[in-house]
């Protein structure tokens, strides 16, 4: 049996204050980084057999806290990096829904493919998903880990699970440095083995600037 755990990056300035990263490459805060260094021994235990990350830095970073545990080396994948916010990055929540109502509700409401040139979300699927399927495949067997993003976790392992966008919806977004963790065999195929997991004493991920930020916006920042 083949084993992913998709590991969401520790925090960032941005996470922060509700800030649209996409594909701006934003490095750790301390708060990140501590969290890094607090879930690595827990996924160390697991005895991973190789390590990949995105090649942003913050999940890049992320992936160093385990790699300095296991001493496995960190083999980045540019496939891995979260989905492109378009005209959105570097943006405030607020100041996106001031500055595109339309294209916002949109978004808020589910739609894959809202406009404002983000990534629509058949196309981050297959790209995070081909990447997931081909790291489990270079380790047939074993356990891989993967350091990546809100956005991209969450469509990479509804991919491998086959599963519809309004289902995918239902479950909930990773907190920063914790994951998801799925399970191949050839009778069952892929399944969800374990979400959202992670040393229970970390912060949540602050709300910054949005009082209430909804399962998906949190994944944009």
């Amino acid at each position: 049996m083949t084993r992913l755990i998709i590991w969401r990056h520790g925090n960032t300035d941005w996470n922060a204050a509700s800030r649209v990263q996409g594909q701006t490459d934003v490095p750790l805060n301390d708060l990140g980084r501590e969290q890094a260094r607090a879930a690595a021994p827990l996924l160390a235990a697991l005895r991973p057999d190789a390590l990949v990350a995105s090649d942003l830095s913050r999940a890049a970073e992320t992936a160093d806290a385990l790699s300095a545990l296991t001493g496995l080396p960190v083999r980045s994948d540019a496939r891995l990096r979260e989905r492109h916010f378009g005209n959105w990055q570097g943006m405030f929540l607020t100041e996106v829904a001031e500055g595109f109502p339309e294209e916002y509700a949109r978004w808020r409401a589910g739609d894959p493919d809202p406009g404002a040139d983000i990534e629509p979300l058949d196309e981050l699927a297959k790209r995070i998903g081909t990447a997931l399927q081909e790291a489990a495949e270079e380790m047939p067997g074993g356990t891989v880990v993967v350091a990546t993003h809100g956005a991209a976790a969450r469509q990479g392992c509804g991919h491998l699970l086959g599963w519809e966008q309004h289902v995918l919806r239902t479950v909930g977004s990773l907190r920063n440095c914790h994951w998801t963790e799925l399970r191949h065999d050839v009778e069952r195929g892929w399944h969800l083995r374990a979400h959202n997991v992670g040393p229970m004493e970390l912060p949540a991920t602050p709300t910054g600037t949005v009082a209430a930020v909804t399962s998906v916006s949190a994944e944009a920042v």
